[in-house]
This record gives structure tokens, C-alpha cells and sequence, in this order.
């Protein structure tokens, strides 16, 4: 019983309070703020005058001095007439050739020089023949090629003992033209040199140098 009494009194507490509360809310949304305007005054500001730069004064005699400063052009900076000769530089003269290289070659008809060499063998004589280790390829003359021009050129020459070419000549040229190609190309061989009786000896050869543009 007790109870039941002190939930009914709390549920009428809660309903006053609900009471009074909704009364306070219906009492302040029924009340309107005023809205006060105020009005911000407009100052206006009058802008200053600014008086004219006075004009720039420009001395004469500044622009005497700097008209005077840039000097007249020299007769250097002035062209003249350029001499065609002072563009040609002189060619200095080709070296004189080292010793070695000179090659004297005899006439076509003479006998091989045998350059102080005692004995010389035919190659029939010999128990071995000399065997070429390098062969140099004869430059083909410029000239002969343009003109597609062709030969054969027979050298004669001697394989000393230590199968160095000496004393080459032509014995036989289709066009002597290509003579010089061809000996400069045969001083430049080394053979194994030829044998008789077991040793190495000095022995007569010829070497044919066929020149063709079709090769």
C-alpha cells in the first residue's frame, strides 16, 4: 500500500513539473524580440591635391661631354682592301725520306746488283727453296684505276739469307705505269730463305704482279 502511494505522488510531481514547464515555453514563444537598427554613419574623405613635378633642367654642357666621350672610328676599325695573299700559307717542304727507304731501281735491261753478296743461287740449285711468310698487296695507282686500266709486271729480285728482299728489278712490264706499285710491294715481303747444304743462302726469284680492276 505503501507502494502504491509513493508512485502516485511522483507521477503527480512529474505532471506539475510538465505543467509548468510547458506553460513557460508557451509563454516565451509567444513573446517577440524587437530588432533595433542602427544606422553607420558615411564619412567622406576629400583627397588631397598633388601639385605638378616641376620639369627635369638638363644641362648643355652634360650633353657637350658625353657627345664628346665617344671617340671617331680609327683607321684600324675602318676595312681597307683585304690582300688575297695574306690567306695563303706556305707549305712547308715534305721531310727529306730516312735512310733505308730510298729505292733505286736499275734499268729493266741490266744485270741484278748483287750488292756485295758473294754468292747467288738459281733456285733449280737449291735443296730448299725460299717459302714467303709475308706477302704485301701492291697499291693499285689512282690514275690506272680511274682509267680502269690493267697490266702484269714480273719482278726480278734476290731473297738473302735472312729472306730479305734485295735488289728487285722489272724484267717485264705491260704497262710501266704500274712498275713502282710493284716493286714498292715486293721490298715489303719476307721470306723463309732457301737452303743449300744446310744453310741459308742468297737465291735469284721473280714474283709476277697482275694489276685488273675486275680483282
Amino acid at each position: 500500500m505503501r507502494r502504491d502511494l509513493i508512485i502516485g505522488i511522483l507521477c503527480s510531481v512529474l505532471v506539475h513539473a510538465g505543467l509548468g514547464l510547458g506553460g513557460e515555453i508557451k509563454f516565451n514563444w509567444g513573446t517577440k524580440k524587437k530588432v533595433v537598427k542602427t544606422e553607420v554613419p558615411v564619412i567622406q574623405i576629400e583627397m588631397p591635391v598633388i601639385p605638378p613635378e616641376p620639369p627635369e633642367v638638363v644641362d648643355a654642357s652634360e650633353g657637350a661631354a658625353e657627345s664628346t666621350s665617344i671617340a671617331p672610328p680609327s683607321v684600324a676599325d675602318v676595312p681597307g682592301v683585304v690582300d688575297l695573299n695574306s690567306f695563303v700559307q706556305p707549305v712547308q717542304p715534305p721531310p727529306p725520306p730516312k735512310a733505308g727507304v730510298t729505292m733505286t731501281v736499275p734499268p729493266s735491261n741490266g744485270p741484278v746488283a748483287r750488292s756485295g753478296m758473294t754468292e747467288v743461287f738459281d733456285l733449280k740449285n737449291l735443296d730448299q727453296q725460299p717459302v714467303p711468310r709475308f706477302r704485301a698487296k701492291p697499291v693499285y695507282p689512282f690514275e690506272m684505276k680511274r682509267l680502269a686500266a690493267s697490266a702484269e709486271v714480273l719482278v726480278e729480285f734476290i731473297c738473302d739469307g735472312n729472306g730479305d728482299v734485295r735488289d728487285a728489278r722489272v724484267i717485264k712490264s705491260g704497262n710501266p705505269a704500274f712498275d713502282t706499285a710493284a716493286l714498292e710491294a715486293i721490298y715489303k715481303w719476307k721470306f723463309r730463305p732457301g737452303k743449300k747444304g744446310g744453310r741459308a743462302v742468297n737465291a735469284r726469284m721473280q714474283q709476277p704482279f697482275v694489276f685488273s680492276i675486275d680483282e
